[in-house]
């Protein structure tokens, strides 16, 4: 099943955005592993941003970890939501993880929020992070936690969505260069 979102349908003033954001079903994440999804994350990594890998990242080896998350997603376990640009290509994703414990199904994780560097600064991010939250909320998930590298521009991103800083791990993960950096852990209520 694939649920598509048009953008700005609350502000008919503004022109509407060409970003589509749609929740991907498994075999739609499948297909998209091997090249647009792919792209994402090596874009991520190239830019610097500290999602698990370490640069440089091979388009083979991403395409490899969307294809578990296909796994992941027709075991019910991870939601991906993917934004398709003008042209079709995916300007960005976000995922969902469903925590696997008995006293944690309450809870779960927002993990790989992705912009392309080329999609930036028009609010694609914060759009995508809703989705995945109002999902989270309609299915009976009242806690969301994620985790992201300190002093990173996604602080201000999850900070300005209400998420609320719990603490900082220092030297928690490499940057795809290598070096240890910092993680602020968040938390948000829906």
């Amino acid at each position: 099943m694939t649920a598509r979102i048009q953008e700005n349908p609350s502000r008919p003033d503004l022109p509407a955005r060409r970003d589509v954001i749609e929740r991907l079903a498994p075999d739609a994440v499948r297909a998209h592993a091997p090249a647009g999804l792919a792209a994402l994350l090596v874009d991520a990594v190239d830019g610097g941003a500290s999602v698990g890998f370490l640069a440089p990242l091979e388009t083979a080896e991403a395409a490899d970890w969307w294809s578990g998350i296909a796994e992941e997603a027709e075991r019910g376990v991870r939601d991906v939501w993917a934004a398709h640009g003008p042209d079709g290509s995916l300007t960005g994703v976000v995922t969902l993880v469903r925590a696997g414990t008995a006293n944690g199904r309450h809870r779960g994780e927002i993990s790989r929020l992705l912009v392309h560097r080329s999609a930036r600064g028009r609010g694609l991010g914060r759009r995508l992070l809703a989705a995945a939250e109002a999902h989270a909320a309609a299915t009976g998930l009242g806690l969301l936690v994620l985790d992201t590298q300190t002093d990173s521009p996604a602080e201000h991103l999850y900070r300005g969505a209400g998420w609320t800083a719990a603490g900082t791990i220092p030297d928690f993960a490499a940057d795809p260069a290598g070096v240890l950096r910092a993680t602020t852990l968040y938390y948000k209520q829906v």
